[in-house]
């Protein structure tokens, strides 16, 4: 792919990449490429759409904290589930590693920029108030619970939709807004004595400030279609004081790179269908661009198909359509390279590209195909004579071993060269953490010779190296945990940037299978030696 930077017309302070859907987790992986480049080019922060707060306990896994783990830090450290993304477990992982033994000025920073609400629901602020008066001594927990009291009442889904039941205008939400605010003052006054872990307090005292906005929002008197987009607004308006905050911090540090649906990043008004309303309002991208200017660039991200999220190919005359057409691996190209063509009939899981998008954003992501264990099946299956088994009850398979794809040149089916597994073999084979959804890992038989050139050792001596490697970490070769005495070699979840390497890597496993076969022919023609 082309450097990305290159399509810039000036190098930003903040620089959003944008996917056009959530679950797809091509977008999540390349994300993680692009930031680990951006790197090498003085960016030290990335802030993607997840809670603020909660993104606190995610840093503190990058920065080393030692009491908190990789599983607290995608358990608690991610909001919207977005911590079992496998990527988003890889993105830690690579900051982590990164940030080892640097100097906190070029250590790398992970923030969320969300508010801690969805738009159909948000919790009281009791959590984030209670934090901050532990970090200032002040004991405020029974004037906090008296004000709050249910917490169900604050957390009522259907408060959304009937203003008359949010508690968000309420006599004591109107006290407890003027507590947090006064809470803020109070941490600026105690700032010369308590600098330590103030950022963090602050952060704490915002997301109470904004759930609480966002409940106000809630409970206005509006008619439907003009109160949810107020509510839209709102989210939006609130993760823009967000990002504003992020690059205050972060502005003697280096750029920032800011990642989450295109809607909340584009220049242009956002726009919805949410239960037949049409939705319109400023985003977050279109506040920031307002306030920094060309300081702030937009990469749109685009997609062809998704089959994790059932999305077919798309229409050949329409945006998508076109871009499929140019290439089969994802890539950058600059706006001015988008003709006119038809707008992608529009899905709730997928928000299509249109003339007004690509106007507004500085350079479009194109993935022509997320990749999933069928897509790498039919590449493998169009190799030469190869057949493949699918384990299954009725062939005599273990339950355990139900939908791994087993792959075979000709039909004696001794060995395969190339399997690709979703499920851990407990006892065996769990390193890489294939019960995750959606988590498939693909194996091959690369033999002796190529297994050494690519990790520097003979397959003999692999228990030697068997800790220097991240078995579940995505778009990677590793020794397969299993069988790397025999050989073989894995990679988790390869990206469709990875398709390229991984046909070579299948074009070497075929020929060992190919070379097999033909040398098992020869033995069975060659006459038996005289008694």
């Amino acid at each position: 792919m082309a450097s990305f930077l290159d399509l810039l017309a000036v190098s930003p302070d903040l620089l959003a990449l944008g996917e056009p859907t959530h679950g797809e987790s091509a977008f999540l992986q390349l994300r993680n490429e692009a930031f680990m480049s951006l790197t090498e080019h003085g960016y030290r922060s990335i802030a993607v759409e997840s809670d603020r707060a909660a993104g606190l306990i995610a840093d503190a896994f990058v920065q080393g904290v030692a009491d908190v783990t990789l599983d607290n830090a995608l358990a608690e450290g991610f909001s919207h589930g977005f911590g079992a993304a496998p990527a988003n477990r890889d993105l830690l992982l690579r900051m982590r590693e990164w940030n080892a033994g640097r100097p906190v000025t070029e250590r790398l920073t992970f923030h969320g920029f969300d508010a801690p609400v969805e738009l159909e629901s948000a919790p009281s602020p009791r959590r984030h108030l209670n934090q901050v008066c532990h970090f200032l001594d002040l004991d405020r927990s029974a004037e906090i619970d008296d004000l709050i009291g249910d917490e169900a009442l604050w957390n009522d889904t259907a408060a959304i939709w009937e203003p008359g039941r949010s508690v968000g205008r309420s006599t004591d939400a109107q006290r407890l807004r003027v507590l947090a605010d006064d809470l803020v003052t109070e941490l600026y006054l105690r700032a010369p004595w308590k600098s330590v872990g103030w950022q963090a307090a602050f952060v704490q005292a915002t997301a109470a400030v904004a759930l609480l906005r966002y409940h106000a929002a809630a409970a206005a008197p509006l008619a439907q279609e003009e109160r949810f987009a107020r509510l839209a607004a709102v989210r939006d308006a609130l993760m823009a004081e967000n990002l504003l905050a992020i690059r205050s911090a972060e502005a003697h540090r280096g750029p920032t790179l800011v990642f989450a649906h295109n809607t909340h990043l584009q220049r242009q008004q956002s726009t919805m269908t949410l239960a037949g309303m049409q939705l319109s309002w400023a985003g977050a991208g279109a506040i920031v661009a307002s306030l920094l200017g060309d300081r702030y660039a937009v990469i749109a991200g685009s997609l062809g198909a998704s089959p994790a999220l059932g999305i077919g190919p798309p229409a050949p005359a329409t945006y998508e359509g076109r871009l499929q057409q140019e290439t089969s691996l994802p890539r950058y190209l600059p706006t001015s390279d988008l003709a006119a063509a038809e707008q992608r009939t529009h899905d709730y899981r997928y928000f299509p590209l249109d003339r007004t998008i690509i106007e507004h954003a500085d350079a479009i992501l194109h993935i022509p195909t997320g990749v999933d264990a069928a897509v790498l099946a039919e590449r493998i299956v169009a190799l030469p004579d190869v057949e493949q088994v699918v384990a299954s009850e009725e062939n005599g398979s273990p339950e355990a071993a139900w939908g791994d794809r087993f792959f075979f040149v000709g039909p004696d089916r001794r060995q395969p060269f190339a399997t690709i597994v979703e499920h851990d073999v407990p006892g065996f084979d769990e390193a890489a953490q294939l019960d995750r959804p959606g988590v498939f890992r693909l194996n091959l038989d690369l033999g002796r010779a190529e297994f050494e050139r690519r990790f520097g050792f003979p397959p003999k001596v692999f228990e030697e190296h068997r800790h220097e490697f991240d078995f579940a970490r995505l778009d990677t070769l590793v020794p397969h945990p299993g069988y790397a005495q025999h050989g073989f070699a894995g990679i988790v979840m390869p990206g469709p940037q990875l398709l390229p390497e991984i046909d070579g890597l299948l074009g070497i496993a075929h020929g060992r299978a190919v070379d097999r076969r033909e040398r098992a022919a020869r033995r069975a023609t060659q006459p038996e030696p005289e008694a």
